[in-house]
């Protein structure tokens, strides 16, 4: 290693690092210590100075330029021939360093042969600087090549050739990263345009990993939509056109106005903020602005709850509409680059559309700049044209400035002109690009001035873990899945929503009523309600009919109905098709209400909408058109079903050679809602096996456990694991845990106790994707198993259950909810659980029931997202429903205690 003395001093002032006093730890002490030491201090005042608020860009360039002294002095410290050098490449080139940001270096050398010459062989110094760095604890991304090797593979690699582009020299000589540049230019490999559609293409694929949305509520501040990288892009793009390697540089070349200057600096210095501030409490490289970070980090920027919103909301806001900001002018920047770039000298002739706008390369842009100004309407009529023309690709660059410029004119005035309303009503009605466009006007400020209702919930974010889009992106979403409904193909995996969308006699009532079915998200109160206000008097504004008006508010009040009723009531029983037959009133409002809500779930959360829960609407669905086709007034009579499926079920057993004798001896011990519950199949295959099951020595002791894939219509999807065992206490919890244990989750769960004083259990079960187990034996036996050893110990579970709750806990942000009431009808209390989920849910419920004595009767099992939504029929001990008021009362209050903790480790 080289003497310290003769390592010269970092030439660029450092006023937060005394090089002379480390200089001197360095001749002291242990190199490797004195390194580590002096990063930690620096560190500790980087962050001392973020959390008081210094300018951030200060903070990201000394970060860079301090590595760029050790690097300095790391280098120093071995011998080097002449011809090689030390470059930073990528973001560190750029002089750009956060917290935990990869330290990209490059060794650079003229030719291969230098690697092997020195006075100690390159490659060792080489290998002994590179270890020294990983031993300070540096994120060193690095790579040793000749510039014959840099050329060879940046002609193949755009983001060799990028992060070439922004290269500086660190130490060595620097001539070679001039040679290096110069071989890599636009004139030499990647011209302007091939570096503009591969940066494009990479922008794109990058956009579609985070749904095209920058609203994901838990977006990557990098690379998601509007992040640093789109600023990145623009940069990379313009530089390589230009041939300028500072951004500032670009002024006056047309590339940007002031104003979208002004929004990439501090939407860049916004950025940096929250990437600081992820990195620093996250203690690692994180880019994800992960729910666990967002309410810290809203309070290091100063933001507070108040009686409106929270902190975290109004931070989470702000960044939102800070990239969609950046996201606009990235969308303006590369649309002008890809005229000057790509489109330079290659413009058709202009052909007219009419007085206000014309096409040029299936790009619309308007007649003249004043357009706008004398024409205000225009602002609408250009996203209804480019929906009405399927060949017309966007907007040109020019006249989306030209948008932003004058969208101030939207007001009550242009909202309440006729021309202005029917105009946004043919928008609706756009035979193609419906979503394409509504994007495009909330992108360049026009949707949410015309809709202020919709401007005010943009960037509305719901902090939970089950709605995983802002309010906003959501909406769109909806919508899109709405338009998915009407394409070729979408019959497979919608096939009641394809059907029903074609039939709908007027498709556009539906998309307002996705527009405005969330619009009252925030306010307080019922969105639901608060939102068809909202609807109603949008449809009055814009001339619709009484009929169509009263549908759209109907639909976006009831929104909600379908999957509630799907979920959480049991939709085998008639009563419940009948009432929610009644709610609904006639097909159409059937129809329309359907589509809605398969496209409310399906742009929720892409979790919530699997086989199962298509399954329950598909039943919903079917089973109430049924009822409206016979008629409200002639209800399906019970007595009649039931008669229905015992002769179905009959004739299935005699093909297996059961009597009707034989069932019956099964049969009798059975009540009546067995067989308005279960369809005839399942009733058979049950039958049979119990009466097998009946002829075991070992009856009483060995339970029947049966899996199987469900033969339900209604509950497609599902792996049904069929329980008898002698009734008596925890039977449920029992089997919840075990199913629990093997990481399945319960979707649905039936209780039958028969007159005999066996319990019949049904259990509809998925795996944690979402699916069902298939006709997988390994996983039927497991499941055997794993209920035969629980079950074996339901004797002394009462034990076992206080045992398995004395455990460390931490609360969760959101608390548990419940509700208790009585079904007079069916004689049973119903308990609904709202809370998030977490491991052994239902297993800590059903040990809260056995210990309050409780029986359960039947269970509805909803999980959306993190969140669980449960509801649960219950009796006392003698069947009848709880009717001590101090006894629902300390059982919610046990439920919600228990819950609101996250069961960790056993206590010792």
């Amino acid at each position: 290693m080289s003497d310290i003395e003769s390592i010269p001093y970092f030439e660029k002032p450092i006023l937060f690092f005394e090089q002379g006093a480390f200089r001197k730890q360095l001749q002291k002490r242990n190199a490797i210590v004195v390194f580590k030491e002096a990063i930690a201090e620096v560190n500790e005042q980087f962050d001392l100075r973020f959390r008081e608020g210094e300018n951030i860009r200060r903070l990201i360039y000394d970060r860079a330029t301090f590595i760029d002294c050790l690097l300095h002095y790391a280098w120093h410290l071995f011998q080097w021939s002449d011809g090689i050098a030390l470059l930073a490449v990528g973001g560190y080139g750029r002089g750009e360093l956060h917290p935990y940001s990869d330290i990209d270096i490059l060794v650079l050398t003229e030719n291969d042969e230098l690697l092997n010459q020195g006075p100690q062989s390159n490659i060792e110094s080489i290998q002994n600087f590179v270890t020294l760095l990983w031993d300070f604890g540096l994120a060193i991304g690095h790579s040793v090549r000749s510039i014959p090797q840099c050329i060879e593979l940046a002609k193949d690699d755009i983001t060799i050739a990028t992060n070439l582009m922004e290269c500086r020299t660190l130490a060595g000589s620097a001539k070679l990263q001039l040679l290096l540049q110069a071989h890599t230019s636009a004139d030499k490999i990647w011209t302007a345009a091939e570096f503009f559609r591969a940066k494009y293409q990479e922008q794109y694929e990058r956009h579609k990993k985070h749904n095209h949305t920058e609203y994901n509520l838990e977006p990557n501040i990098k690379n998601a939509p509007g992040g640093l990288r789109d600023i990145q892009t623009i940069s990379w793009v313009a530089k390589r056109f230009f041939g300028v390697n500072n951004f500032k540089l670009l002024a006056g070349r047309g590339l940007f106005t002031d104003e979208e200057y002004n929004i990439l600096l501090a939407g860049e210095e916004d950025l940096w903020k929250v990437r600081y501030a992820l990195h620093m409490l996250a203690g690692r490289a994180e880019e994800r602005l992960l729910f666990d970070y967002q309410k810290e980090i809203a309070k290091l920027l100063g933001y507070q709850d108040d009686d409106s919103k929270l902190a975290v909301e109004s931070f989470m806001r702000w960044y939102y509409r800070t990239v969609l900001a950046l996201r606009e002018v990235n969308d303006v920047m590369l649309h002008y680059l890809d005229e000057v770039i790509l489109q330079a000298g290659q413009h058709s002739e202009a052909k007219v559309i009419n007085d206000r706008f014309q096409r040029v390369d299936n790009y619309i842009e308007v007649t003249h700049e004043n357009v706008f100004r004398d024409s205000p309407s225009a602002l609408l009529e250009i996203f209804v044209l480019l929906g009405l023309d399927r060949s017309l690709v966007g907007v040109r660059a020019s006249t989306i400035r030209l948008i932003r410029e004058h969208r101030h004119l939207i007001n009550d005035d242009y909202r309440s002109d006729p021309d202005n309303q029917h105009l946004f009503l043919t928008l609706l009605r756009s035979p193609v690009g419906l979503v394409t466009q509504l994007r495009r006007m909330k992108r360049y400020g026009v949707l949410g001035l015309y809709l202020p209702e919709f401007g005010r919930v943009t960037g509305q974010m719901q902090h939970d873990l089950f709605h995983i889009y802002t309010v906003d992106a959501h909406t769109l979403l909806v919508i899109k899945f709405m338009r998915r409904f009407r394409q070729a193909g979408a019959e497979e995996r919608f096939p009641i929503a394809s059907h029903v969308m074609r039939r709908l006699p007027k498709q556009e009532l539906l998309y307002i009523a996705g527009l405005y079915h969330d619009i009252a998200k925030g306010r307080g109160g019922d969105h639901s309600e608060l939102g068809a206000v909202d609807a109603r008097e949008f449809c009055e504004r814009h001339g619709l009919s009484k009929r169509e008006t009263n549908l759209i508010a109907w639909l976006v009040e009831k929104h909600l109905l379908m999957s509630t009723v799907s979920q959480k009531q049991d939709i085998s029983d008639p009563d419940v098709i009948h009432n929610f037959a009644l709610e609904v009133g006639d097909q159409t409002r059937l129809d329309y209400l359907y589509a809605l809500t398969v496209a409310d779930m399906n742009a929720t959360n892409p979790d919530v909408w699997n086989s199962w829960r298509a399954s329950l609407m598909r039943q919903l669905y079917i089973e109430t058109k049924r009822a409206l086709r016979r008629g409200l007034e002639n209800p399906v009579d019970a007595q009649e079903l039931i008669e229905e499926t015992r002769h179905n079920a009959l004739a299935k057993l005699e093909d297996k050679g059961i009597s009707e004798e034989q069932a019956q001896s099964f049969w009798q011990d059975m009540d009546e809602e067995y067989f308005l519950r279960e369809n005839h199949i399942d009733i058979a295959w049950q039958t049979e096996a119990i009466l097998q099951h009946r002829q075991q020595d070992n009856e009483d002791e060995e339970p029947l456990i049966l899996v199987s894939e469900t033969t339900s219509h209604g509950y497609e999807g599902a792996t049904q694991v069929f329980l008898r065992v002698k009734d008596q206490a925890n039977i449920f919890a029992a089997a919840a845990t075990a199913i629990s244990q093997l990481g399945l989750n319960i979707v649905d769960a039936r209780i039958y106790t028969d007159s005999s004083g066996y319990t019949i259990d049904t259990f509809y079960i998925l795996d944690e994707n979402g699916n069902s187990l298939g006709n997988d034996d390994s996983s039927t036996q497991k499941i055997e198993e794993a209920l035969k050893e629980e079950l074996a110990l339901v004797g002394e579970y009462s034990d076992i259950i206080k045992r398995r709750t004395a455990r460390e806990l931490k609360y969760f942000a959101m608390p548990t909810r419940t509700s208790i009431n009585t079904d007079f009808r069916s004689g049973h209390t119903v308990l609904e659980v709202t809370s998030p989920d977490r491991p052994g849910f239902l297993a800590i419920i059903a040990a809260a029931f056995s210990e309050f004595g409780i029986q359960i009767q039947n269970a509805k099992i909803t999980t959306l997202g993190e969140r669980v939504e449960d509801v649960f029929f219950i009796s006392d001990a003698n069947g009848q429903p709880l009717s001590d008021p101090k006894i629902c009362e300390d059982l919610q209050a046990t439920i919600c205690r228990r819950l609101d903790r996250q069961v960790q480790k056993e206590a010792g």
